[in-house]
């Protein structure tokens, strides 16, 4: 259950973030972001920020799309990468300009929110699966130096704000069905209370289902979503009360082999089947958040959260691996609850010569987990539960003060950030038996992120920007639970890794549309790496020096009835130090190296990505052609095998009927036209060789959406 109301809710954090210029609406779908950003359209947004942040509307995303991941409507996006796995046992594969990429199941190293609440813990591990894409305003990815502004192990930022309700009263159902049994059935409803004169609450709920026979054996999945938005305006400022329920149940595939993928991609790896491999989640929580105007320019900003999320996963590890006493077994039950609050002061003011903003607070967060675990077999049955193996409760939390200010007048912007991030890891370990002592214990991590930026308008159609900062990337809970040589309890040994992010940039505005350009480097310390991977345990070391840099393109351009929207991404990363890792297991010294110069791996030299939209003038149809293409990718950090570049083609079409308060939509997509065989994506260092998820063959969906306006 959730802790008494979720602590008594420990609520009050921040419920909007986006300084506006005079005379400008307050943007009041927002919640607590420490950058700055100007201007309340997504245009304004991308031309008025210091760095790179790109603004992707909520239309945009659902326009002729499943409706199911974020990884369908993000690809235009440069330098972010959002891979569908096709397995939702492990969640999307998220990286930005190279973080995250080493992740072999959910998110890490990218923090993602939505309406101003974490979907990020506090150890950096965070997931996707509650992003609730129908009732979505808008998504802001924000890359480079201004991403460390939102604390450690944020290379990146995606953040989902959804719709607030208003008048007229709007419901919205669609279903949506295709290749491989897959099905979504959504509703939304979002309107207003009282009268226009004196309107009461703002509400926005959504609710949805899916269900998948999946890609591949073992693959089938499912997921019921439901999120709830009330709002409130009170004199000078609003209140905000957010509910979010997921619950899932998901067969994991495993990856597969170089031999097994080239003989057949579709098939499943024999061992997931014979335990059974699966993950459940269910997950609640709840956020309030509160503004008030304090008068001359002052604003103070609260927000506060909680939650509970239960996970059970049976894992396909052998029964032998599990012999050794410090085995933690095949089965995770994990029970975790968490809080957070953010509070925050904001100063606004407007001078003859420009505007000001200062703004400073104070952010924390709090999870406790119990974890489990068990052997999952019990005799010689495989992928039930069996005897108790691990029990132990972990803590994480963090404390972070910041301050930024920005400086902006018509031609210029002056932004400069500081904030401190604390990160404090314990571990209670209640299972102590022969060969396995007390593994309790506790580390810490701690450091500063600095940023500075600038925008200069050079014409009133192009401008310059540049940024500068530093970022700390702590490990996770998982990094961390086990010592170099196998052994358990926490690893003081582990540092976290720290870099400094630099970019500069164009931005250019004619007639025909937009574009942007912008060259990029991180050179970090202490990168951590896998040390070893067997037997289902995880070891980490910290790998030196390793850089990442590259360029980004995107823009949109559109002539008559036809728009394109292209974007590149070219990136080298490489360890700039060489390092020694393990093969093998038992190993009780790594002895393998990894050459300097190495590819960092499940990292693409090149993506791109480009969409043709023809709207012909009938039928009020859609036609699109999209193509994507996706680099070689190293596997593993010595880089002794990679997947292969390809490039695949995707075509749609949308049509929409309107009949006075009645409006229809309907679609047809058929992904990867050419049925063209390919690895989705990969798990990076997996210890059995299995790296490879393969992609969907030719897959075919439609989709219609009802949407009824009550005046």
């Amino acid at each position: 259950m959730l802790r008494p109301v979720i602590a008594a809710m420990q609520l009050m954090v921040i419920g909007s973030a986006f300084a506006q210029t005079a005379g400008e609406r307050e943007d009041t779908a927002g919640a607590l972001a420490p950058v700055v950003i100007t201007g309340d359209s997504a245009w304004q947004q991308r031309w008025l920020a210091p760095g790179s942040v790109e603004v992707v509307d909520g239309e945009e995303l659902r326009a002729g799309q499943l409706q199911i991941n974020l990884s369908e409507g993000l690809a235009r996006v440069p330098g972010l990468v959002v891979r569908n796995r096709q397995n939702y046992a492990q969640d999307l594969q998220i990286s930005v300009r190279g973080y995250g990429a080493r992740a072999p199941f959910g998110v890490r190293g990218v923090r993602l929110y939505v309406d101003g609440i974490p979907a990020s813990a506090p150890d950096g591990q965070g997931q996707a699966a509650n992003f609730p894409i129908g009732s979505a305003d808008r998504v802001e990815v924000i890359r480079g130096p201004f991403s460390a502004l939102y604390g450690a192990s944020a290379g990146g930022v995606i953040a989902l704000y959804t719709q607030d309700g208003a008048r007229p009263t709007e419901w919205r159902t669609g279903v949506a069905a295709g290749s491989n049994g897959l099905w979504r059935l959504s509703t939304q409803l979002s309107g207003q209370t009282g009268t226009p004169a004196q309107p009461g609450w703002s509400y926005t709920l959504d609710a949805g289902k899916f269900a998948t026979d999946g890609e591949r054996p073992q693959s089938a999945a499912s997921r019921s979503t439901g999120n709830l938005k009330l709002t409130r305006a009170h004199d000078g400022g609003r209140t905000v009360l957010l509910l979010n329920r997921q619950s899932s149940l998901a067969l994991d595939p495993l990856g597969l082999t170089r031999a097994e993928f080239d003989a057949d991609p579709q098939q499943t790896t024999a061992s997931a089947t014979q335990f059974n491999t699966r993950k459940s989640v269910s997950q609640t929580q709840i956020g309030l958040a509160w503004e008030q105007a304090l008068g001359q320019g002052h604003r103070i900003e609260l927000l506060g959260y909680g939650g509970q999320r239960a996970v059970r996963q049976f894992q396909a590890i052998p029964t032998g691996a599990q012999t050794p006493p410090g085995s933690a077994g095949g089965v995770i039950d994990l029970d975790r609850d968490y809080w957070g609050w953010n509070a925050r002061w904001r100063l606004d003011r407007t001078y003859d010569s420009g505007r000001l903003t200062v703004a400073a607070g104070l952010a924390s967060d709090r999870q406790t987990e119990d974890r489990l675990g068990f052997e999952n077999f019990v005799g010689t049955t495989l992928g039930v539960q069996g005897r108790l193996r691990r029990d132990e409760t972990n803590r994480a939390s963090t404390l972070d003060p910041y301050i930024q200010a920005e400086w902006r007048t018509a031609a210029t912007t002056l932004t400069a950030g500081l904030r401190h991030s604390r990160v404090r890891f314990t571990s209670a370990d209640r299972y102590i038996a022969a060969g396995n002592p007390d593994d309790s214990g506790a580390t810490q991590y701690d450091g500063f992120s600095p940023v500075l930026g600038i925008r200069r308008e050079l014409t009133p159609q192009l401008q310059a920007f540049a940024s500068v900062g530093r970022g700390l990337e702590t490990p996770t809970l998982n990094e961390v639970a086990y010592r170099t040589g196998g052994q358990t309890g926490l690893n003081p040994a582990l540092n976290a890794s720290r870099s400094l992010s630099a970019e500069a940039g164009l931005r250019g505005r004619q007639g025909w549309g937009s574009w942007s350009a912008t060259l990029f480097e991180t050179r970090t310390q202490d990168e951590i790496v896998v040390l070893s991977n067997t037997g289902g345990r995880s070891t980490f070391q910290n790998a030196g020096r390793t850089r990442r840099h590259g360029l980004e393109l995107s823009g949109v351009m559109q002539w008559g009835p036809v728009t394109i929207t292209p974007a590149y991404t070219w990136m080298d990363a490489r360890y700039r130090d060489g390092f020694l890792t393990c093969t093998a297991s038992p190993c009780a010294a790594p002895n393998v190296p990894v050459a300097a110069g190495n590819r960092l791996p499940g990292l693409a030299k090149q993506q791109a990505y480009l969409q043709l939209a023809w709207e012909p003038g009938w039928a009020n149809s859609v036609w699109t052609l999209e193509a994507t293409h996706t680099g070689r990718m190293a596997v593993n950090d010595r880089n002794t095998d990679a997947t292969a570049a390809s490039t695949l083609f995707n075509v749609g079409v949308r049509f929409e009927q309107n009949r006075g308060d009645w409006t229809w939509r309907e679609f047809l997509r058929i992904d990867n036209v050419t049925d063209r065989a390919h690895a989705g994506s990969v798990i990076v260092n997996e210890g059995n060789n299995r790296f490879f998820e393969p992609g969907p063959g030719r897959s075919v969906y439609v989709g219609v959406e009802l949407v009824r306006r009550f005046p």
